[in-house]
């Protein structure tokens, strides 16, 4: 069977070499470089322990150092899997989603017609090119130079002019014997609707060669020198050679400057390309000036791992990157995502780099964003979330995003950052109660009432000024959630409203809840570690160890549950009760004087009872008593527990 031409091309550019290979072998990560697909491992075609097999996934080939077995994808699988070649070729079409074409007994002869395209699209380069440096291509010249572009660059990047005739192309190939059924097959004319003379596709406009992998020249595109023109952009049509969504601009030499360590930067246009690599940033491609593609996608990833969007910093450049984040949620892989690197408003990278140079534009992805930032950017700018239906609506959108994406470990780690970043958004650091007041009345501040200087003593000494000062008792409370939780961390989600509330009195305690929140779903194990990596080794230690903290039942011996769920409930509605209560305290200590008032005395010692009953315990006692002999109260477990005792002594004795 023979196939079309461009299908094995088409399939080598679709399958990735390591997930080929790796699915054989057991990859070396101390001498291999994802990132940058140079991957090493013991070879599967002999045996050995050391990692001699060396894949490079951006070429597409690998090769064995011990017994110098060497291939393509292709290869490997008929070697791996003792196939022949139609059979391998049959395996990775299936493994990338292409339809194995129809048998093709007429193959031969369009591959040689795709050839003779090729051959034609060569001598439009030539002619483009030397037009470019006629009289005709002054204009485009000048035009040129503004931009920056010397003739040396021109030339680099075979940049040529194409004149505002209607013939001037079509008559220069046929004056060189080429059949006028490949001019128009290959894209470059056009037949008239008027029954007349065939014309030149592009007129007066400036040429910029598109080129394969494989750099032969498949298509062109033209930026109109006439500003009035309806398309300042034309690219060629679809041909035998182009597809324009499996194409991309400087594909060839980006995939050759990645290899060497650069990164690949995907900007929107011709231009743009030419400025990054004038600039240094070989690595830089294009899509042709429509949306990414799919394929597009696929190519990029072949190339690097986790390729640099660099769009326009206008409305139209964030539409497209917005569009982009949809279309790859579902095609993420481990070690295979996209970074972002914002343009400033208005600008493209050609902007950016006149404005900066190198350094500025380097220093702009250097703080390229991961795509889950740009997410989450997307869904909430602009919007304010005071009501509940709203954030619910928030995390809905979100969580349908989130399932868009196949790998289930990139969409655990996917949940856990917009996690984080829905915590930052709804959680606002409060320091005790919003209000303050100061002045010859006292203040309110920090969660401590202050009286006024000239109060007096017996007001300062009082049961009322200790019952204001709640920050021990508080923090103790504090102690014993976070405690709780971290022993039992199942039990958190029930729990996550009223952490994001709960106002801590210490930095410590803030950091430690800040942990919790955002493990939501980790075992006790990777918790710990967790709060022990960020925080150090004593702030674990420091809590669970507390005196008050140690002696509570459910922290002491962690795991259960039900009763986890009842102390951190009752604690929490402790901590509320006492700090809603200070806010009351505080509107009636404004009213306090230097002078002791009945009225006002008396308010305060009803506030302070308040207090007081509000930190009991809200469980009422479920120990039944006895009274023993003597008449004392004996707990009735512990009486039948000491009957059945004595009872089992008496039976030992002989029953006396």
């Amino acid at each position: 069977m023979s196939l079309p031409p461009g299908f094995l091309d088409d399939l080598r550019t679709r399958a990735s070499l390591s997930q080929v290979v790796g699915r054989k072998v057991m990859w070396d990560t101390r001498k291999s470089n994802q990132g940058k697909g140079d991957m090493w491992a013991p070879c599967p075609f002999h045996q050995e322990k050391s990692a001699s097999f060396h894949v490079d996934d951006q070429k597409g080939f690998y090769y064995c150092f011990g017994c110098q077995a060497k291939g393509d994808a292709i290869s490997f699988v008929r070697e791996t899997e003792n196939v022949g070649f139609m059979e391998a070729v049959r395996i990775l079409a299936d493994e990338v989603g292409m339809p194995m074409p129809a048998q093709d007994p007429k193959a031969q002869e369009k591959s040689d017609h795709r050839t003779q395209l090729a051959d034609v699209m060569e001598q439009a380069v030539k002619f483009f090119r030397l037009q470019l440096q006629a009289g005709a291509g002054a204009d485009a010249r000048s035009y040129l130079d503004k931009r920056g572009l010397k003739p040396e660059a021109q030339g680099r990047w075979e940049i040529g002019f194409a004149p505002d005739t209607w013939q001037g192309l079509w008559d220069h190939l046929i004056a060189k014997n080429i059949e006028p059924d490949l001019i128009l097959g290959a894209g470059l004319g056009k037949p008239s609707q008027k029954g007349g003379k065939p014309y030149d596709t592009f007129r007066g406009r400036i040429m910029f060669p598109i080129r394969d992998a494989r750099g032969r020249c498949t298509a062109f595109g033209g930026r109109a020198m006439d500003p009035n023109d309806n398309a300042k952009y034309l690219n060629s049509p679809e041909t035998e050679l182009f597809d324009k969504g499996r194409s991309l601009y400087n594909h060839g030499p980006a995939r050759t400057a990645v290899g060497k360590g650069q990164p690949l930067i995907v900007s929107e246009g011709y231009m743009d390309v030419i400025a990054l690599g004038e600039h240094g940033f070989g690595g830089a491609v294009a899509p042709l000036g429509t949306a990414i593609t799919e394929s597009q996608l696929q190519m990029m990833w072949r190339v690097s791992s986790e390729p640099i969007i660099a769009l326009d910093g206008d409305t139209a450049g964030l539409r497209a990157a917005m569009r982009l984040i949809d279309l790859s949620l579902p095609l993420l892989e481990a070690g295979q995502s996209l970074r972002f690197a914002l343009m400033p408003e208005g600008l493209d990278p050609d902007d950016l780099l006149k404005a900066q140079g190198a350094p500025g534009f380097q220093k702009l992805i250097d703080g390229a964003v991961p795509m889950v930032q740009l997410l989450w950017q997307r869904e909430t700018a602009g919007q304010v979330y005071d009501s509940p239906e709203r954030k619910a609506a928030l995390d809905k959108t979100l969580r349908e995003k989130i399932k868009l994406i196949k790998d289930p470990s990139i969409r655990g780690h996917y949940g856990q950052a917009i996690k984080d970043l829905r915590w930052q958004l709804f959680t606002t650091k409060r320091v005790g109660p919003a209000r303050q007041y100061v002045g010859s009345r006292g203040k309110f501040k920090g969660g401590k009432w202050q009286p006024p200087q000239n109060a007096m003593a017996a007001t300062k000494s009082s049961v009322l000024a200790s019952a204001l000062n709640p920050e021990i008792t508080e923090h103790l409370r504090e102690a014993i959630i976070l405690a709780a939780l971290i022993g039992t961390p199942e039990v958190t989600e029930e729990f996550e409203r009223g952490l994001e509330s709960m106002t801590c009195r210490s930095t410590d305690h803030a950091d430690i809840r800040r942990l919790i929140l955002r493990n939501i779903g980790a075992d006790a194990g990777l918790l710990r570690e967790n709060i022990f990596e960020a925080l150090g080794p004593f702030a674990l230690e420091n809590l669970l160890n507390a005196g008050h903290v140690a002696i509570v039942p459910c922290i002491r011996t962690p795991g259960d549950v039900e009763m986890v769920r009842m102390t951190v409930t009752e604690e929490l509605a402790k901590l509320d009760a006492v700090r809603g209560l200070n806010a009351e305290i505080a509107d009636a200590a404004e009213d306090l004087t230097g002078v002791a008032d009945e009225d006002v005395t008396y308010r305060l010692l009803q506030a302070a009872k308040a207090v007081q009953e509000s930190v009991r315990s809200t469980e009422e006692t479920k120990v039944e008593f006895d009274l023993g002999a003597n008449g004392a109260k004996m707990d009735k477990g512990e009486r039948s527990a000491f009957d059945a005792l004595m009872e089992t002594i008496r039976f030992s004795k002989g029953g006396t």
